[in-house]
C-alpha cells in the first residue's frame, strides 16, 4: 500500500515522463465531470458566444476610422442597417458608439453567465472529488494512519482536491482562445495575408517556452505542494497537543518549529513563482516581438499606400486578438501543469489500497451469539515485530475474559483483531464458527461495542454523542442509556441538560463524565460483543466505582474482553489471559492462575506489594466495593 510519504513524493523522474504521467490521470475526471454534463454543455455554448463575440469587437473602430474620419466607403450590412442614415456621418458615429458600446456589453454579459456557470460547474466536481477522499480516508485501515500524517491527510482532502474542477474549468477558456485564434487569424488573413502569415512567426518559439517549463516544473510542484502540506500538519499537531504544549511551556518552540518550516515553504513557493514569472514575461516578449514586427510592416504598407490608417488599425487589432489567445494557450498550458500535479496526486492518494477490506462473497450477519476462537494468530507492526506470536484460545457466549500483562505485550492489539482494525498476519478469529474476514466489515464492527481508556468524544451536544452508538435512537432511548451508564444526574445537572455542547473532544467534562458518556454510547449500540480498553485506569476510585457499576450491567449477557492493569478488577473473569512479549504465556481463571505461580501471580504480588487497599476495591463482575455493596 502507498504511503502518504509517496502521495507528496517528489520524482526526480525525467520532465517528459513526469508530464505524460501528469496527463493520463485527465481521463479518470470524466466520472466527475458526467453528472453535470447540462452546465458543461452550458459552459461550451456561452465559450462559442463569446468567441464569436471577440469577432465583432474591432469593427466599430473600423467604421469610426474609415467611414466617419475617412471617406471609405462603409460595409455592405451597415449600410442596408442605416438604410436612409448610411449618408450622415453623425448618425454613423452614433451607430459606431453605440455597437462598440453593444459588443462591450454582450461581452460582459457572456463572461457573467459564463463565470456563474463554470463556478457551479467547478464547485460541485470539486465536492464530489472531496467526498470521495473523505471517504476512502475512513475506509483506509489503521496501519496506514499508523503511518501518515493527519495534516498531509487534510492537505490532500481540501487543497488537492480543488485540482478536478480547476483542470476542468481550464479547458473552456482553451476552447474560447483556440475557436478565437482560428477566426481571429482567418479575418486578418482575408484582409491582409502578409501580416497575418507573418503574425505567426512566433509560434515556434512559443511551443519551444511551453515545452521547456512543463518539462521543468514537474518535481518543483511536488516539492512545494508536500512543505505546504507539511506545515498544515504542525498546525494540527500542535492544536492536538495543545495541552502538553502549554504544561511544557513549548508555546515559543512549537512557533519557531512552525515559523521555520513555513519560510521554506514560502522559499519554495516564491522561487517557484519566479519561475512561472519569468515564463509568462517570455510569453509576453515573443508576442511582443511578433506584434512590433507586423506593426512595421504594416506601417510600411500604409506608406507605400497598400493600406488605409483604418485597414492597419484593424489589422493590428485582429492581430493583438490573434495573439491574445496565443498567449492565453500558452500561459494556460503552462500552468495546468500545476493542477495536474495537484490532480495526480490527490488521484494518487484516492489509488492507496486499505489493507483490510471485505473478502469476495463476504456475508452480512444480523446478531451473533458471541463465540469466539482465536487460533494461532499473529501478528506484526510495519515497524515492530513479533508483536503477536502464535496466539490461540477460545470463549463462548457472554464470558467475561481478561487479558492482563506488562506493558507492550500486545493486549490492545489482540483487541484490536477482533474487529478488524487489524489483519493477522497468520492464523485466523472465528466469530461463530466463522472466519471474520469472511464477514462484511460494516456488519462485524455493528456487533461490537468498544469503551476505550481515553473516551473519544465529537464537539456537538451529550444528546448528539450517546447518539452516535445508534443514529435512529429517540430522546427517551437516549435518557435510558445515559441512566445505564450512571450519567443522567450529572447531565441533568447542566444548564441545558442533553444539549449541552461538550466542546473539542469534551473538553468541558470532567475525565469521569465523559468516560460515562462513552459508556452509554454503548449501552445505546447494544452489541453482543463488548471490548473495554481499560476503562477505569485514569479515573479516581470514587469515580471508578460508579463507571464499574455501569459497566457491570453493560457486560450482562456480553461476551467482553476486558484489558485491565488492575488485577483485582477481574478476579471474577471466567477466563484470564496472560500476554508477555507478544506471547500467550497462561491463561485461566484467577485461582488458577495464582496456584500456578508464574507471570500471572508476579504481576498479582507486586500490585499487591505497592498497592495494599487494591485488594479490596472494587470489581467488575460480581465484586464488592469497601463498603461491602454489590456493584
Amino acid at each position: 500500500m502507498a504511503s502518504l510519504l509517496r502521495v507528496f513524493r517528489s520524482p526526480r523522474e525525467s520532465g517528459g515522463a513526469a508530464v505524460r504521467a501528469s496527463w493520463k490521470c485527465l481521463p479518470r475526471v470524466l466520472p466527475y465531470l458526467r453528472p453535470y454534463l447540462h452546465l458543461a454543455a452550458s459552459s461550451v455554448i456561452v465559450t462559442i458566444l463569446s468567441a464569436l463575440a471577440a469577432l465583432l469587437a474591432p469593427w466599430p473602430l473600423k467604421i469610426l476610422i474609415d467611414s466617419v474620419l475617412a471617406d471609405h466607403p462603409m460595409p455592405a450590412g451597415v449600410a442596408s442597417v442605416l438604410g436612409p442614415l448610411a449618408g450622415d456621418r453623425f448618425a454613423l458615429l452614433v451607430f459606431a458608439a453605440v455597437a462598440g458600446l453593444g459588443v462591450t456589453l454582450l461581452e460582459n454579459a457572456l463572461s457573467v453567465l459564463d463565470n456563474h456557470v463554470t463556478t457551479k460547474l467547478d464547485q460541485r466536481m470539486v465536492l464530489d472529488l472531496r467526498s470521495d477522499l473523505f471517504q476512502h480516508a475512513q475506509r483506509l485501515s489503521l496501519a496506514f494512519h499508523d503511518r501518515a500524517r493527519t495534516g498531509q491527510l487534510m492537505y490532500g482532502i481540501n487543497n488537492l482536491a480543488a485540482a478536478v474542477g480547476s483542470v476542468t474549468m481550464t479547458f473552456p477558456p482553451l476552447a474560447q482562445s483556440a475557436l478565437t485564434l482560428v477566426g481571429m487569424f482567418w479575418i486578418a488573413y482575408t484582409m491582409n495575408p502578409t501580416l497575418a502569415l507573418l503574425s505567426l512567426s512566433v509560434v515556434p518559439f512559443l511551443y519551444y517556452s511551453v515545452g521547456y517549463y512543463t518539462t521543468h516544473i514537474e518535481h518543483r510542484l511536488r516539492e512545494v505542494s508536500g512543505m505546504e502540506g507539511q506545515s498544515l500538519t504542525i498546525v494540527h499537531e500542535a492544536m492536538a497537543m495543545l495541552r502538553v504544549i502549554v504544561a511544557f511551556g513549548r508555546e515559543q518552540h512549537e512557533y519557531r518549529r512552525f515559523r521555520s518550516q513555513g519560510e521554506s515553504a514560502v522559499n519554495a513557493r516564491v522561487g517557484l513563482t519566479a519561475r512561472q514569472t519569468l515564463f509568462s514575461l517570455a510569453v509576453n516578449m515573443i508576442t511582443a516581438t511578433g506584434s512590433a514586427l507586423v506593426l512595421g510592416i504594416g506601417a510600411y504598407q500604409v506608406l507605400q499606400g497598400g493600406l488605409t490608417v483604418g485597414q492597419l488599425l484593424v489589422v493590428m487589432a485582429y492581430i493583438a486578438s490573434v495573439y491574445k489567445p496565443l498567449q492565453a494557450i500558452s500561459t494556460t498550458v503552462g500552468s495546468i501543469q500545476q493542477k495536474l500535479i495537484g490532480l495526480q496526486m490527490a488521484f494518487e492518494l484516492l489509488d492507496t489500497e486499505p489493507e483490510v477490506t471485505d473478502r469476495p462473497g463476504a456475508i452480512r450477519v444480523e446478531r451473533v451469539r458471541g463465540q469466539l476462537r482465536v487460533d494461532r494468530v499473529s501478528f506484526s507492526y510495519a515497524q515492530r515485530r513479533d508483536t503477536l506470536k502464535d496466539i490461540s484460545f477460545e470463549i463462548e457466549p457472554g464470558q467475561v475474559v481478561a487479558i492482563v500483562g506488562p506493558t507492550g505485550a500486545g493486549k490492545s492489539t489482540l483487541a484490536s483483531l477482533i474487529p478488524r482494525f487489524y489483519d493477522p498476519q497468520q492464523g485466523c478469529i472465528l466469530l461463530d464458527g466463522r472466519d471474520i474476514r469472511d464477514i462484511t466489515l460494516g456488519s462485524l464492527r455493528q456487533q461490537i461495542s468498544i469503551v476505550l481508556q481515553e473516551p473519544l468524544l465529537f464537539s456537538g451536544t451529550l444528546a448528539d454523542n450517546i447518539r452516535y452508538g445508534r443514529l435512529d435512537a429517540t430522546p427517551d432511548q437516549i435518557i435510558e442509556a445515559a441512566k445505564a451508564a450512571n450519567a443522567h444526574a450529572f447531565i441533568e445537572a447542566l444548564p441545558k441538560r442533553y444539549e449541552t455542547t461538550i466542546g473539542e473532544r469534551g473538553a468541558q467534562l470532567s475525565g469521569g463524565e465523559r468516560q460515562r458518556v462513552a459508556v452509554a454510547r454503548a449501552f445505546l449500540k447494544d452489541a453482543p460483543i463488548l471490548i473495554l480498553d481499560e476503562p477505569t485506569s485514569s479515573i479516581d476510585s470514587k469515580t471508578e466505582a460508579v463507571i464499574l457499576d455501569a459497566l457491570d450491567r453493560l457486560m450482562v449477557g456480553r461476551t467482553t474482553f476486558l484489558i485491565a492493569h488492575r488485577l483485582s478488577t477481574i478476579r471474577s473473569a471466567d477466563l484470564i489471559l496472560v500476554l508477555n512479549h507478544g506471547a500467550l504465556v497462561e491463561q485461566g481463571t484467577h485461582e488458577q492462575l495464582l496456584q500456578r505461580g508464574g507471570l500471572y501471580r508476579q504481576l498479582h504480588e507486586m500490585q499487591i506489594a505497592r498497592f495494599p487497599g487494591r485488594g479490596t476495591t472494587a470489581r467488575i463482575a460480581g465484586s464488592a466495593d469497601v463498603t461491602g455493596r454489590r456493584i
